[in-house]
């Protein structure tokens, strides 16, 4: 079990769901709960499928997270302008505010997750996991290729340490 990438993902993510919870105390949302106004947030009026992109969670949870999220005052749906079989997501003043409320405590814990890890190891991981999350298992080889490719295009360049030829860097420290 100690090289098995399902059962350690298994073990990294329980790890990093006690981590959350810990930082968001009692009355905290849940970690999808914020992955879900988050979502929403970048794109106000998001279709549920959309949702079900953006987060990765399946159509049939989301909906009844939606639901519920609906319920607490956190969202509202309406039909689509575009598509009438469609129904599209807002943040209300309320998720609005409990989402705000949730940016510092998942940035703590997203920090002690990745204080677990040696710093030289941080960028990596982020990478192999972006990577990962962006898998298509059902894709083919070739399409799974190119959505790997995009994802990795549209990465952000923050964060990534100025790369310059072997012999610039070599002059310099020689120098």
């Amino acid at each position: 079990m100690a090289r098995s990438p399902s059962h350690l993902l298994h073990r990294v993510l329980q790890l990093a769901l006690d981590i959350y919870a810990e930082e968001s105390g009692s009355g905290g949302i849940t970690q999808r709960q914020f992955a879900v106004l988050a979502a929403v947030a970048e794109n106000e009026g998001v279709t549920q499928t959309g949702l079900v992109r953006a987060t990765g969670i399946d159509r049939s949870t989301l909906a009844d997270m939606v639901a519920r999220m609906i319920t607490k005052g956190h969202l509202e749906r309406q039909r689509s302008d575009q598509d009438a079989r469609a129904n599209t997501v807002s943040l209300t003043p309320a998720g609005a505010a409990v989402l705000e409320e949730s940016r510092p405590k998942v940035a703590m814990a997203d920090a002690r997750i990745l204080a677990l890890l040696k710093p030289s190891k941080r960028e990596g991981f982020l990478e192999l996991l972006a990577d990962m999350a962006v898998t298509d298992v059902h894709a083919e080889p070739e399409a799974k290729a190119k959505k790997l490719k995009a994802a990795k295009a549209e990465k952000p360049a923050h964060g990534k340490k100025d790369k310059k030829p072997k012999k610039e860097k070599a002059a310099k420290k020689a120098a």
